[in-house]
């Protein structure tokens, strides 16, 4: 499949490297000339336009921040091939395609990356085991079109998980965006004092790795989904609120454990185990709004946690998790 990746950063140059790997012709482009000439380097066709690396291909993937993501729509005026995009916020980014008439679109977020960003740390295994969203809008979806992401990204060995935009959006607020907030606060307790610099250990590290994401990507992601994140992050100011009166209790070592004991079991039983492989045909049966009804059969999937693992001729292939590892 021909296919073209704008904006070579950590998720963008990763897939480029990964759809190389797996035989694809990919083009790319970024913006900074130093990115362009370090992926030509890397033996890469890297174009000066996002217009000029598009021309031609199935598939174009943008892999840019929001905010520089209308000015690549613009540029993308016109193509008659899939759009899909690695962005972490989804809702405002089906509405810029919308804006910008993408004619074929489908939302998607890899859920991987490091703290560390960059050309130079493309990893074309980097989504290997990961969840990769792809968008699934009732009545609006071009199941096609998914089907197609859905089969491109299982062959990376991702496990691709439908959800539409607003039910993404609120769920990575609580388990990404909002922690890469708390991960800043607690990266501001090293300033100004050298004996927590000193004392800062395992902890800490596991506690505040995410704050050395580039902040323009932090800013970025938790700004574009800011209702979201609020929302999110009002809930963990409140157990906060809530643990500092425990604290003030008479015996706050066993008020503690009321809160910190099922927090244990939730935490030791993530992530969920896989259960057993399922096979569901594809398309659906016939039904009086046939492609309604395969939306709504994909979104009970994601919904309950499961992915695809595989797109094959006439089924997909799914898998669940186990569901009876959590604590009540």
């Amino acid at each position: 499949m021909r296919i073209a990746v704008i904006g070579l950063g950590l998720i963008g140059g990763s897939l480029l490297r990964a759809l190389a790997a797996a035989g694809h012709e990919v083009t790319g482009h970024d913006a900074e000339p130093a990115t362009r000439e370090m992926a030509r380097a890397a033996g890469f066709r890297v174009l000066d336009t996002a217009a000029g690396a598009v021309a031609g291909t199935e598939v174009a993937v943008t892999a840019v921040p929001l905010p520089v993501l209308p000015r690549v729509l613009a540029d993308l005026a016109g193509y008659d091939g899939l759009v899909t995009d690695v962005t972490s916020v989804k809702g405002p980014v089906r509405a810029l395609a919308g804006e910008h008439r993408v004619r074929r679109f489908v939302g998607g977020h890899p859920m991987a990356g490091t703290e560390a960003s960059g050309f130079a740390a493309a990893d074309p295994e980097l989504f290997a085991g990961c969840v990769w969203v792809l968008c699934v809008e009732p009545h609006d979806t071009d199941l096609d079109d998914w089907l197609t992401l859905a089969r491109l990204y299982t062959e990376l060995g991702a496990r691709v998980l439908p959800i539409t935009a607003a039910e993404h959006d609120n769920a990575v607020a609580a388990i990404s965006h909002v922690p890469h907030l708390l991960a800043a606060a607690l990266a501001w307790r090293l300033a100004g004092s050298p004996l927590n610099r000193a004392l800062a250990a395992g902890s800490f590290r596991d506690g505040s790795r995410v704050a050395a994401t580039r902040p323009e990507l932090t800013a970025a992601m938790c700004g574009g989904n800011a209702g979201e994140v609020g929302r999110e992050l009002g809930h963990v100011l409140h157990d906060l609120e809530q643990l500092r009166v425990v604290l003030d209790a008479r015996d706050p070592v066993a008020a503690l454990l009321d809160y910190l004991r099922p927090a244990a079991g939730l935490r030791r039983a993530w992530p969920p185990g896989p259960g057993l492989p399922e096979r569901l045909p594809w398309p659906p049966a016939p039904a009086p709004d046939r492609a309604a009804g395969a939306a709504h059969t994909l979104l009970a999937l994601g919904r309950a946690g499961g992915w695809v693992t595989a797109v094959g001729a006439g089924e997909i292939r799914i898998m669940r998790p186990e569901t009876d590892r959590y604590p009540a």
